[in-house]
C-alpha cells in the first residue's frame, strides 16, 4: 500500500502530531485552509467512511472524543469550529485514507463548498 498517511503512522514521512494514542493520529495539516487545521486520522487502513460498519462505531465516537479534546486544547472550543470528512472524489476526498479535517481560527461560511 501507498497510502501517505500510512506512512505518517509509520513515522516514515515527517509531520506536526498534535496527539497521539493506539487507535489515532492528529496531526496539522500541511496545506491549511483556516488558521488551525488539523487531521485526525484513525491507525487502521479505511479508504473512505463507506469500508466502516458497526464494528467501528466506538472508534468513530473515540474519534470525535479526540477532536472535541484538541478543540479545548487549541482554545476554540468556545468560539467554534468545523469538522469535515470528505467521502470519495465528487466530494473533494484527495487521499484515500479516512480523516477528519478540524478547521478553527477564523469565520466558517455556509454552504462550505
Amino acid at each position: 500500500m501507498n497510502c501517505v498517511f500510512c506512512k505518517i503512522i509509520k513515522k516514515e514521512i515527517p509531520s506536526k502530531i498534535v496527539y497521539e494514542d493506539e487507535l489515532v493520529l492528529a496531526f496539522e495539516d500541511i496545506a491549511p485552509q483556516a488558521p488551525i487545521h488539523i487531521l485526525v486520522i484513525p491507525k487502521k487502513h479505511y479508504s473512505t467512511l463507506l469500508e466502516m460498519n458497526e464494528e467501528e462505531k466506538e472508534l468513530l465516537g473515540h474519534i470525535f472524543m479526540v477532536i472535541n479534546k484538541i478543540a479545548k486544547e487549541k482554545g476554540v472550543d468556545e468560539r467554534g469550529f468545523r469538522v469535515v470528512l470528505n467521502c470519495n472524489s465528487q466530494a473533494g476526498q484527495t487521499v484515500y485514507h479516512i480523516h477528519f479535517h478540524l478547521l478553527a481560527g477564523r469565520q466558517m461560511h455556509w454552504p462550505p463548498g
